[in-house]
């Protein structure tokens, strides 16, 4: 059964331990592993109904290699690529261009979760454009403490697996909220 709320999600310590990463000279990644818990979050979510972007600072040749390796390719409908759009997060342009990928309005911020682990880029990004911003505070090579109202997110989890009951939640609130404005019409 398709999901109203759709996730954009980004993949570097939030997906993939960036500590694994194998690049080649152009720096862009030839192999990684994934974050114990992701492979099996992306699937259910995927599995579930939930329409998934990948918003993602990197080269559009390194996510190819990393999500066809681990043969999860086909989990995202839309991609984001920084390399691509010549601007990294928190840009607008990255949200946006997931956003038009998907058909999706600014009307439609309020049904999208941007899920990451960088307060400065994840989190701001997702809180100017008024989406729901999800903070995965498993990587030590970020901060996590934020610096300010921007950088604050609306939810904290500490490893992907835990992802899929709070997005249900969401979900269901996004549900909620639509019957709510039909019956007020």
């Amino acid at each position: 059964m398709k999901k109203d709320l759709i996730i954009f999600i980004d993949s570097g310590d939030t997906l993939i331990d960036e500590s694994t990463e194998i690049k080649d000279k152009d720096l862009n990644v030839l192999h990684s592993q994934m974050i114990e818990g992701a492979e099996e979050t992306l699937v259910t979510l995927y599995e579930s109904g939930y329409t998934i972007a990948l918003v993602a600072d990197g080269t559009k040749t390194s996510f190819d290699n990393i999500y066809q390796e681990n043969g999860l390719d086909y989990c995202f409908k839309a991609k984001a690529i920084s390399g691509e759009l010549g601007q990294e997060k928190p840009a607008s342009i990255m949200f946006l261009s997931a956003m038009e990928q998907l058909g999706l309005t600014k009307e439609d911020a309020s049904r999208i979760v941007m899920i990451g682990n960088n307060l400065k880029r994840d989190i701001v990004g997702a809180n100017r454009m008024g989406i729901t911003s999800v903070l995965i505070s498993y990587s030590p090579r970020y901060v996590m403490q934020p610096d300010n109202e921007e950088e604050m997110p609306d939810y904290v989890v500490s490893k992907p697996i835990e992802l899929i009951g709070l997005l249900e939640q969401l979900d269901l609130q996004v549900k909620n909220r639509k019957v709510l404005s039909k019956s007020n019409n």
